[in-house]
């Protein structure tokens, strides 16, 4: 069996430890493109200088390489390993990923290399989200963790989720409501027959993202319509999406989850993403515990029973028998429903993960077809 491996690197693997490119041995190393442009942006972003120093060293160090040779077709890095920069050749995104989220564009890549035929590929990331969804698209996933003060300070995205000093972002926080206030409660503003995001200066308004664009006026809405629960979801889908980016954002998403939970006790799919932001934010317990309930409403939940199963893998190694338990579930609920393949493949993927995971940490574990 071919023991060599694929493994694409993420950013804050790279700001981690800029010379983490020599630490591999024996693998084919790919630094997606996206990967490149989020650390040439730090060359101009408002961000430590830390953080800055760190990327400038990452481009030293891949320039060095490319004096080597060609990063587009790869060249020798020594210790076994190839080092290339790849990019997607087409913007047609397998099901469930974004052209517009950087963390899915990456997880793209690494599919389209391992459906190409690229030996073990591989995710590696700090980030527990991007590893979230590396495993539910059947791809290998490893950390890795660097014991110093920067790794426990930038553990998810690079410098869009640094989290800046309280101070100054009470101040710009203050200086944002004001601009809101005088814009559009002020007997004086020009605008002030307007309402909503109109009634804002057009100018303020196109220095914002488009998300941040719509967070405005889904806040103008529930001004005048608190509980109108279409409202309250697209709001907390919109903040889950600038949380893949500022991970600032993902408090407010989990609010308003809860909100659309309360409101909605039968919303399945609201506690299910709330229970994944449990899980991102840290608070596993809660996590679990929010998506058994969608559970004992309906044990023949697919999703909740897949997503469990995720929750349970990527905990501790005393978890992977209730992993298995879930995942061998998701094969039971799937098996012979052609709509339902790919969801079965994702499991069937993730169970053989778990199995690997508990052999090598000595865990004995049981399932139905394995023989452990």
């Amino acid at each position: 069996m071919d023991a060599r491996r694929t493994l694409v690197i993420d950013t804050n693997v790279l700001l981690s430890q800029p010379e983490v490119i020599s630490t591999f041995h024996d693998a084919d190393l790919v630094i997606p493109e996206m990967v490149l442009s989020e650390i040439d942006k730090l060359k101009t972003a408002r961000v430590d200088p830390d953080l800055r120093y760190k990327g400038r060293q990452v481009s030293r160090v891949l320039f060095e390489f490319s004096e080597l040779g060609s990063l587009q077709e790869g060249l020798d890095v020594g210790g076994g390993s190839t080092l290339r920069v790849a990019g997607l050749t087409s913007e047609v995104m397998p099901p469930g990923l974004s052209s517009r989220n950087t963390d899915d564009r990456i997880v793209a890549l690494a599919i389209t290399l391992r459906d190409g035929g690229a030996p073990g590929v591989t995710v590696v990331t700090n980030d527990l989200n991007m590893l979230l969804k590396a495993q539910s698209n059947g791809l290998g996933v490893e950390r890795f963790e660097v014991d110093d003060g920067f790794m426990r300070r930038f553990v998810i995205r690079p410098f869009q989720r640094y989290r800046i000093p309280l101070a100054i972002l009470a101040s710009s926080l203050a200086v944002f409501a004001a601009v809101v206030y005088l814009s559009v409660f002020s007997p004086f503003a020009p605008g002030r027959q307007l309402t909503g995001v109109a009634a804002l200066p057009p100018e303020f308004v196109e220095q914002l993202s488009v998300e941040q664009q719509q967070v405005l006026g889904f806040l103008f809405r529930l001004q005048t319509s608190p509980k109108d629960t279409d409202t309250l979801i697209a709001l907390a889908t919109v903040y889950d999406t600038l949380s893949q980016q500022n991970i600032n954002y993902l408090p407010y998403a989990i609010r308003h989850w809860e909100q659309v939970v309360a409101l909605s006790p039968s919303n399945t799919d609201a506690r299910v993403s709330l229970a994944t932001d449990y899980f991102r934010e840290h608070k596993p317990d809660l996590a679990i515990q929010t998506i058994s309930e969608v559970l004992a409403g309906n044990p023949q939940n697919v999703n909740a029973n897949l997503v469990l199963g995720m929750f349970y893998m990527n905990t501790t190694p005393e978890q992977y028998q209730n992993a298995a338990d879930r995942l061998e579930k998701v094969e039971s609920l799937t098996r012979g429903d052609p709509q339902q393949s790919a969801i079965l493949a994702q499991a069937q993927t993730l169970l053989a993960q778990v199995k690997k995971a508990a052999a090598a940490a000595g865990v004995t574990i049981r399932t139905s077809g394995s023989g452990l």
